[in-house]
């Protein structure tokens, strides 16, 4: 007799832990799914193309209705579980119960709201989701004024889908420079520069005082009384574990739902994993660990021993064309060392970061052809002194190719560089600079 299996959500982790569950146990469980939208798993990575223009909602879609009926998976889309009653060992929909032997909780995350005057009027959206995207695409086909909050991965992916599809655009920043948690400084700049020559305008620096209207939004006010007209507000300033659900039912919660390293949470027939759990302190947001917890969970679900670690990430993001890379610790430190590759006219920049002899961290803009070779050396630990003077010059030359020969290794003193980079740099900063 099957095992009934509910799974509450339906985004990437817990499609890839339905992959894996029709794999290799197609005859062990009896699986529904809910899930709050009207559909099942999509490519949420690829929100920004179908904005853009360049894919439809149709092309992003990873599991169809054909995918879930071939393999014998109950479908609940369009209705969002209210409760998980643990005792009787059920979850509780909009028109009925289903029962579960084991559940796995996957509710993703919520947008963070700001907590300002006019946040509620009609216009103002986050950027979440398919609903999301089409409102969007429809608020951009009138034209007008958007302003998008936040300058992280997804408010410029906002900002440049509706800059292309013909609005005015402003992002405003709270921070120094856009990006601030995978770039630094310098590699901030060439960002904000290549998104103003695509007709985007950036304010850093900038904090939302209010947003205006009567019945539906009308401008933004910042704290410096300065006012920008808007038609439509994209909120995308950060994301929330979506924990509500989970903690009404009794589960350990803190900021996520805490899971230990099998995934399992403080009920032994409860499993939770992807953007809603909490691991060892650690969230999680990048798809490469919900997929390593979606592994976990499935071997876990067929009594099989399976552990989750948090590993080293790398990030590399592709914003309007831009190509990004951002790995380890980038951050100014004592005892900390650059070097510092600079090619304005091909707007290409990167920095390492080394410390102890060992390569921790690398920011890549422009090229970042050899961002997975540094992140296995960030990974592994290896010492890089032997490498170092060759180290910028990437996986060809330092597995036996030559490098450009028009490219030279120039260490600068320590004043020299600081006064070079206006400040932006720790000292003991060397450059790599076109030969004379």
């Amino acid at each position: 007799m099957k095992q009934k299996l509910v799974v509450i959500g339906a985004g990437m982790a817990s499609g890839r832990l339905l992959e894996h569950l029709v794999e290799d146990a197609q005859d062990v469980f009896d699986i529904t799914v809910f899930n709050a939208e009207p559909c099942g798993t999509y490519n949420r990575i690829m929100l920004s193309a179908v904005l853009a223009g360049d894919q439809t909602p149709e092309d992003i879609v990873t599991h169809d209705a054909d995918w879930y009926a071939r393999h014998g998976i109950t479908c609940r889309f369009g209705d969002a579980v209210e409760a998980i009653d643990r005792q009787r060992q059920v979850v509780r929909g909009a028109v009925d119960e289903v029962a579960y032997d084991k559940l796995v909780i996957a509710t993703g995350s919520t947008p963070f709201i700001l907590p300002v005057p006019g946040r509620d009027l009609a216009g103002v959206i986050s950027y979440r989701d398919l609903q999301d995207t089409d409102k969007m695409i429809r608020a951009a086909a009138t034209g007008g004024q958007a302003v998008v909050i936040g300058g992280g991965l997804l408010g410029l992916e906002a900002a440049a889908g509706l800059a292309k599809r013909g609005m005015n655009v402003t992002v405003l920043h709270l921070m120094g420079h856009l990006m601030e948690r995978q770039l630094d400084a310098a590699a901030g700049a060439l960002l904000q520069h290549d998104l103003e020559a695509r007709g985007v305008k950036i304010l850093t620096e900038a904090t939302t005082q209010a947003i205006e209207g009567t019945d539906r939004v009308e401008a933004v006010t910042l704290q410096t009384g300065e006012r920008l007209s808007a038609d439509l507000v994209v909120m995308a300033v950060g994301i929330r574990p979506a924990t509500q659900i989970a903690s009404d039912a009794g589960l350990q919660s803190e900021r996520g739902i805490i899971v230990d390293k099998r995934m399992i949470t403080s009920d032994p027939n409860i499993f939770a994993l992807g953007e809603c759990v909490e691991f060892e302190g650690h969230l999680f947001g990048l798809v490469a660990p919900l997929y390593d917890q979606a592994k976990v969970v499935a071997k876990g679900l067929l009594g099989h021993e399976d552990v989750f670690a948090v590993q080293h990430l790398a990030t590399k993001l592709k914003v309007t064309g831009c190509d990004l890379f951002s790995a380890g610790d980038f951050q100014d430190g004592a005892g900390r060392e650059d070097i510092v590759f600079r090619h304005p006219a091909n707007a290409v920049y990167k920095r390492l970061v080394i410390e102890d002899g060992r390569l921790v961290g690398a920011v890549m803009y422009g090229d970042t052809v050899d961002g997975p070779w540094f992140f296995d050396l960030i990974r592994s630990g290896r010492n890089i002194e032997d490498i170092r003077d060759t180290l910028m010059f990437g996986a060809v030359y330092n597995e036996g190719a030559p490098p450009d020969p028009h490219l030279a290794v120039a260490a600068l003193p320590h004043k020299a560089a600081r006064a070079g980079c206006n400040g932006i740099y720790p000292s003991n900063t060397y450059e790599l600079k076109a030969a004379a």
